[in-house]
């Protein structure tokens, strides 16, 4: 479980190829993985992933095919720069929202712009599944609203503005040093994670209505 507060960015050190799976080895701020320990989650960019060695700050954890697939860790390489987070434990303060790592899809960054002290990012789905203006069901617009929450490349983050096939969001400076945003550029991808009760309440309501045939 995280909370998606990200702690700080990190950078890839090594990719290594296994098979159709991949090893990251990735060199993270002095101390900030004290005490970690070989089984431990990790938030990558938003998705959990197992630590499978441990030298101090330097962490290694392997990634399955359809993970590379799904989400931005298949374009990581050497030098690549990542949001992280350590796995949440129990009486730690939730200051984002309940976060499993369990990445949905990826969004593209399609535009980026400053208004005084806030900087707005929007994302647009990659491959729409709308058709003739209905969203088919689990298409990741059914579960966004304006206001509410999104977990972006792991980071908790508010939807201030939404429309069709896209979402933005206003970030303030420190949001910028802590994270990756700040370097994201247009087409670049952000993994998405939608909050599990989100998906259910919106699944369940569904549902309901179809049965009794109200949509």
């Amino acid at each position: 479980m995280f909370t998606g507060i990200v702690q700080g960015m990190a950078q890839v050190v090594e990719c290594q190829g296994l098979g159709s799976n991949k090893r990251l080895q990735i060199q993270f701020p002095e101390s900030s993985m004290q005490s970690q320990q070989l089984g431990a989650s990790v938030s990558i960019n938003g998705v959990c992933l197992t630590v499978v060695a441990v030298q101090a700050d330097l962490i290694s954890f392997d990634v399955i095919d359809t993970t590379l697939t799904l989400t931005n860790l298949g374009l990581l390489a050497a030098g690549s720069i990542i949001n992280f987070e350590r796995a949440a434990k129990m009486g730690d303060e939730v200051g984002g929202h309940i976060m499993s790592g369990h990445i949905m899809c990826c969004l593209t960054v399609s535009q980026i712009r400053t208004q005084e002290d806030s900087h707005r990012l929007r994302f647009s789905i990659i491959e729409s599944s709308a058709s003739e203006g209905v969203l088919a069901a689990n298409h990741p617009m059914s579960y966004l609203f304006n206001k509410g929450y999104v977990g972006l490349n792991g980071s908790s983050l508010t939807i201030c503005d939404i429309g069709d096939n896209w979402i933005e969001v206003s970030l303030i400076p420190e949001t910028l040093r802590l994270t990756t945003f700040g370097a994201l550029k247009v087409d670049d991808n952000v993994n998405l994670e939608i909050d599990s009760h989100t998906q259910a309440t919106v699944d369940t309501v569904e549902r309901i209505l179809q049965q009794k045939g109200l949509v």
